[in-house]
């Protein structure tokens, strides 16, 4: 249906000049009348379409859910004892060292967020486009993409030393919680311990050892291959009181309830090995941490044998959440020195065949929505449940499940088959905004999720690096470290 009118006939128009106001009034109330009819008509058909394409997604998500809740089988078929192992050489990605004209097109869309969300003042980034409030985690991410903007040269040799050196000052004189570690979150601009949600109200809430794993990996990573930041990367270490970061081998987080602290155990398999080998280059005890082996168990999801750790929220107190994201960063950046490559292929296959039952593409993670509750971890298992999507507090949200742009697109530079290329062409497709790449794309809705952030254009510019430098980025940048262990011994 078409909403250019045409101007009335000359008719008309002399009609409503020579017959006066009276005519003219008729005039005009008739095509007002036509008008609101036509509009009428016209929202009477967009509510039948509205309805009938919610009604056939409602039904096709019905259709997968189910198909979702039957893909479980226990127990699962485990990784062949060869297969059980940590790379003795790091693992190199079919296809590396050459990026495509859509790579460069990529990494340059993600640069664009690091552009808008960088705080000249103190030199951190927003984790959230336009939100001042920051994580450690985050912080990685946001070194990660200035490493890969001054390698892939969409900025100068001298303009990266600059922000890295003002963002490395301020980490180096960050007000701690308690005096100990980074606070889980701060102002952006003020540096003041903050909470989740209240960027403008002071809150010491703990610190989280997984956070600060992720943040040693890089700042080994830029005090290695850029000798002149090395003592600014150091400082950084120097700041924090590191000894409570660790416990008998194992990683510990602090968090305030009710305003009493409460330190724990912090991790499960991925994150925990992942993050774990982060403190191991700075001289921490951490084995037990390590150890992929002693509580993993396997669960068969479209018929692929999953890990996933046996400390779940019921005996444990945590949530044991099985997703893309800790595989693709040990893949990228240690080359699977932490993790055996065989977990993370069973991970990603079990994401195609799942795409294979039910033709939705998956590719899941954690990350930012655009709605509440504004934080949901995809899953591929938590819990005892498959594909589920839960809050840290067990909330679920099915409902916003989502294509993860930065799994997409990592997975595809780590695998570099026929599947991987699809999740690539449906980020490049779907998810482009003018201020980077959004940060997902929800099953359910079957639209984009809008947020922004710093992690989800952090991973997809680091993933990209990967590719250009054709080794894993530790390994390009010279971190000398022991090879991860399975078992308790390095």
């Amino acid at each position: 249906m078409t909403h250019d009118f045409e101007l009335p006939p000359k008719s008309l128009s002399l009609l409503a000049s020579v017959g006066g106001v009276v005519t003219a009034i008729i005039a005009i109330a008739s095509l007002n009348y036509l008008s609101k009819q036509l509009t009428s008509t016209d929202t009477v058909l967009k509510t039948e379409i509205s309805t009938s394409h919610s009604d056939t997604n409602n039904k096709a998500a019905q259709a997968i859910a189910k198909l979702d809740a039957q893909s479980l089988a226990l127990p699962g078929t485990p990784v062949i004892p060869s297969q059980v192992t940590v790379n003795t050489i790091p693992y190199v990605a079919p296809g590396v060292g050459a990026l495509t004209p859509w790579d460069v097109a990529t990494a340059h869309q993600a640069w664009l967020y690091f552009q808008r969300n960088w705080n000249k003042e103190t030199g951190l980034v927003n984790s959230v486009d336009g939100y001042n409030t920051i994580t450690m985690w985050d912080q990685a991410s946001a070194i990660a993409a200035f490493v890969a903007a001054r390698e892939l040269n969409f900025i100068s040799a001298t303009e990266f030393d600059l922000k890295i050196s003002k963002m490395l000052d301020t980490l180096a004189s960050l007000p701690l919680y308690k005096g100990e570690l980074p606070n889980k979150v701060y102002n952006s601009q003020t540096l003041t311990p903050v909470n989740y949600g209240h960027p403008d109200k002071k809150a010491e809430i703990g610190w989280s050892a997984i956070d600060l794993g992720r943040m040693a990996i890089w700042l080994k990573i830029v005090g290695t291959k850029y000798p002149q930041l090395k003592s600014k990367s150091d400082a950084v270490w120097q700041h924090w009181h590191v000894q409570r970061l660790t416990k008998d081998g194992q990683m510990y987080g602090a968090s305030v309830i009710e305003g009493k602290e409460q330190y724990n155990q912090e991790g499960r398999l991925g994150y925990e090995n992942y993050a774990a080998y982060g403190l191991k280059l700075w001289g921490l005890d951490v084995n037990e941490a390590l150890d992929y082996q002693s509580d993993v168990a396997f669960a068969n999801i479209y018929g692929k044998g999953v890990p996933f750790d046996q400390r779940n929220y019921e005996n444990s107190g945590a949530n044991n959440y099985v997703l893309s994201e800790p595989y693709i960063l040990d893949g990228i950046e240690t080359g699977f020195q932490t993790l055996p490559k065989a977990y993370a292929d069973r991970v990603l296959a079990a994401q195609e065949a799942r795409y294979h039952n039910t033709k939705q593409l998956t590719a899941v993670s954690e990350d930012n929505v655009d709605r509440p509750p504004y934080f949901v971890y995809s899953s591929l298992l938590v819990n005892g449940e498959p594909w589920a999507t839960i809050t840290e507090t067990q909330e679920k949200h099915n409902n916003l499940r989502f294509l993860s742009s930065k799994a997409a697109i990592a997975w595809h530079v780590l695998y570099n088959n026929a599947y991987t290329r699809q999740l690539f062409d449906f980020v490049q497709k779907n998810l482009k905004s003018e201020k980077g790449w959004y940060n997902g794309f929800y099953e359910d809705l079957q639209q984009p999720n809008t947020s922004l952030t710093a992690n989800n254009n952090g991973v997809i510019l680091e993933s990209l690096l990967y590719k250009h430098v054709g080794k894993p980025l530790t390994v390009w940048a010279g971190v000398k470290s022991g090879r991860a262990s399975g078992k308790k011994s390095l």
